[in-house]
């Protein structure tokens, strides 16, 4: 769903300064897991015996066998595959079955987009076949370009271009005298989730909404494009979702709660999700005759992108007519879903997950971290026969109609929702994977123990550990920016994770739930451009990806280790002294927010007093002065702040009892009750009433953007409420924010004190 780039950008350039709250912490030795949790020796002959297992070429023929055809929701090969998997589960050695959800899915019945003024153009709207790729000759079960829970509609009017589609962009637009209401605007993919840029539009009175991928973003402007490299050709549709998630994923009829086959449902006018105008997406090929036709002020430099052409706003010339119509019916979501039951811990899970349907042969999104994932499961399973069997209950899942809106994996958390709270100890998700460096993001209680893991596994090329190799990455970085000595993050004992937003399986787990949740895999190497298009096949990703599937074995062997490890471990390897350092750069980002929004509100009404902007204006151009903003509130933070330093403390004295502790000091019994503990910490993070206007999303800590999408938004009531200009909202969270490391603290003390009892 989420394309890669992004999360690996996360990684090198998320490097906030440490937080400015004093706090008395005991300098104390921070051990590793295996010093207190697991039994060194016999932990590494079982992570040897894994690895000894893994097979690339494994990964390789199933990929070719499950990308083979079209393999969306409701298709014929998205039931094969699912059934596929369910049985190699079981073969090797998993309990295993299918379980279904009936989701509501639109597919197109009529697309039409036709320019109509200043002359009339018909436009393609088709991926035709590539050569030497047989897979783009497929016709059969593919779905045309389009966007999923656009609305109904057949809308004329005249053509406006906003950029990205933002909000910012919008600002510019009025600016420039430029209203869109009653218009169809035309927008760049990137930047944001697709769904923010049509309900972006429609908040802005636009009748309608086009995407399309700009070569300077995705096409030839980046590298050579298919089939003479991997980058997106000219005639390439990005399909994709537009339901808003950043609001609520999961199925649009049954808000909260599982979609079975008897579930109370929604009317189609009742669901909040579905946007409410028209949307499509179309090439860059059928892009350019609609933008050069435009006139209007010419676009801002920063607007402007790599089609042969002068980029004008418009309005118009330009007119088209939209036209589109869907058949909204239920589709049977199929999970498969494996399971070892745990020898000591039964009811302790361990869950990894990867969606397998795809906007069309999606060789590359999913199945490239699905045949990992099995690789990974198929190790695990042979490991059982040998007579060994994990401690704790795994549970390996393959998500169904994730690309429509993670509708697999929501409903089956919101079906199983109560066991998941009671039970589940981390969920570990992929989706997709490449050629190039680690991505790593998640829960930061997590944090130790991934760099833990990382540092054990070694790149398939360059025979260094993924640690080695990321530090690299980042120290050339640091020296291209002439930044070397003012971030050190690469010299940081524990590399960071990303925070997470959404656009994958986890969202549920890690938003909803509150469950500890991962997001692996690798990337940055091997070139975009099949994103959703009918090019994501087999042939591209062993031309252009990993086609020797050298890194997907080695995705495989990293979240095999994190899944033996947790599986093995006395004490479960959540450590909490990397997650308040990541949770103190939270607070001191929104500190300098809610600075930069003060000294932005004065210097924009000082302009605004001396008549700046009128003066300085080009007379023989449009561009209106900003509207003066209410003076911003003071906020009292000390509620947060002392909250902080009391979940500072605790994570400390956790590290000192963990650091006392013996191996075999504490029963089984007590040992269950500080794992017990360990797992309600980033449960404690949740609030039941949720963020504003969005009450499915629980997370105090992490949550995506309502206005970007997949990007995350950290602390985000507070966040929001700034960027957003909502006093209100910012002093009510301050207060939620507070109480939830408070109650995260309560668990860490008692598993503390646990530990310190033995």
């Amino acid at each position: 769903m989420k394309r890669f780039y992004f999360l690996f950008l996360t990684i090198f350039f998320s490097c906030a300064e440490q937080p400015r709250i004093d706090t008395e912490i005991p300098q104390v030795k921070m051990v590793s897991t295996f010093d207190r949790a697991l039994d060194k020796a016999k932990q590494q002959q079982l992570e040897s015996d894994f690895d000894k297992t893994l097979n690339p070429q494994n990964l390789d023929t199933w990929m070719k066998h499950m990308s083979s055809k079209p393999h969306h929701v409701g298709s014929p090969w998205s039931k094969q595959n699912a059934e596929y998997a369910a049985n190699k589960f079981k073969e090797w050695g998993f309990e295993s079955g299918v379980e279904t959800f009936e989701v509501l899915v639109p597919f197109p019945k009529i697309r039409k987009l036709s320019m109509i003024a200043p002359n009339k153009v018909d436009l393609k709207l088709f991926e035709p076949a590539v050569e030497g790729d047989q897979s783009s000759e497929m016709t059969q079960d593919v779905l045309p370009g389009y966007n999923a829970f656009s609305a109904d509609g057949n809308v004329t009017a005249e053509l406006v271009f906003v950029n990205y589609g933002l909000n910012e962009d919008y600002e510019e637009l009025k600016r420039m005298g430029i209203d869109v209401k009653g218009k169809i605007v035309i927008a760049k993919y990137g930047r944001s989730f697709r769904g923010i840029k049509p309900k972006i539009a429609h908040e802005n009175g636009a009748i309608g909404c086009i995407m399309y991928s700009d070569p300077k973003d995705d096409g030839y402007v980046v590298g050579d494009v298919y089939p003479d490299g991997p980058y997106r050709n000219e005639y390439g549709i990005q399909r994709g979702s537009v339901l808003d998630m950043p609001a609520r994923p999961g199925d649009a009829l049954t808000p909260g709660y599982a979609a079975t086959k008897d579930a109370d449902r929604l009317s189609i006018d009742e669901a909040s999700t579905i946007m409410k105008i028209p949307v499509m997406p179309i090439s860059y090929a059928d892009a350019l005759p609609l933008l050069k036709a435009m006139r209007g002020p010419v676009v801002p430099d920063s607007w402007k992108g790599g089609l042969p052409i002068t980029y004008h706003v418009g309005p118009g010339p330009t007119k088209v007519n939209l036209q589109l119509e869907f058949d909204w019916s239920l589709r049977t979501a199929y999970n498969p879903v494996g399971k070892i039951t745990g020898s000591v811990y039964p009811d302790e899970w361990i869950m990894r997950g990867n969606h397998h349907d795809g906007w069309g042969h999606g060789a590359s999104d999913p199945i490239s971290g699905m045949v990992s994932l099995m690789e990974e499961a198929r190790a695990i399973g042979e490991m059982t026969k040998t007579g060994w069997r994990p401690k704790r209950t795994l549970i390996y899942a393959g998500w169904d109609a994730e690309e429509p809106g993670l509708l697999g994996s929501t409903e089956w958390v919101e079906y199983n929702l109560n066991d998941i709270k009671e039970k589940m100890v981390v969920y570990i998700n992929t989706d997709g994977t490449g050629v190039g460096y680690l991505s790593m993001g998640g829960s930061h209680s997590l944090e130790k123990f991934v760099n833990e893991v990382i540092r054990d596994v070694k790149d398939p090329v360059h025979n260094v550990s993924l640690d080695s190799r990321l530090r690299s990455r980042m120290r050339v970085r640091q020296y291209k920016a002439a930044a070397f000595e003012a971030n050190k993050e690469s010299e940081r004992t524990d590399l960071r994770m990303y925070a997470m937003g959404a656009g994958s399986d986890y969202t549920a787990f890690l938003h909803h739930a509150g469950v500890p949740a991962l997001n692996m895999a690798f990337g940055g190497e091997s070139g975009g451009g099949a994103y959703h298009s009918l090019y994501d096949t087999y042939e591209h990703y062993k031309r252009f990806s990993d086609g020797n599937f050298i890194y997907g074995t080695t995705l495989s062997r990293v979240n095999g280790r994190l899944v033996l490890r947790l599986s093995e471990a006395d004490i479960l390897p959540f450590r909490f002294v990397n997650m308040v350092d990541n949770i103190g750069n939270f607070i001191s980002d929104n500190k300098k927010l809610l600075s930069k929004v003060k000294s932005d509100t004065e210097l924009r009404n000082s302009l605004l007093e001396n008549n700046d902007f009128l003066i300085s204006q080009n007379p023989k151009k449009t561009y209106l002065s900003p509207e003066r903003l209410d003076k911003v509130p003071e906020f009292n933070f000390k509620p947060l702040d002392d909250a902080f330093k009391r979940l500072t403390s605790s994570a400390w004295k956790y590290e000192e009892a963990l650091l006392q502790y013996k191996k075999g000091s504490l029963s089984a019994e007590k040992k269950s009750e500080v794992n017990a503990f360990l797992r309600k910490v980033d449960q404690a993070f949740t609030s039941e009433k949720g963020l504003p206007r969005r009450e499915w999303f629980r997370n105090m800590l992490y949550a995506p953007g309502y206005y970007t999408g997949y990007g995350v938004k950290t602390l985000p009531g507070i966040r929001e409420g700034l960027e957003e200009r909502n006093w209100d909202e910012v002093r009510l969270y301050i207060s939620e924010v507070a109480k939830a490391l408070d109650r995260a603290s309560k668990n860490i003390n008692s598993a503390t004190r646990i530990l310190s009892e033995s």
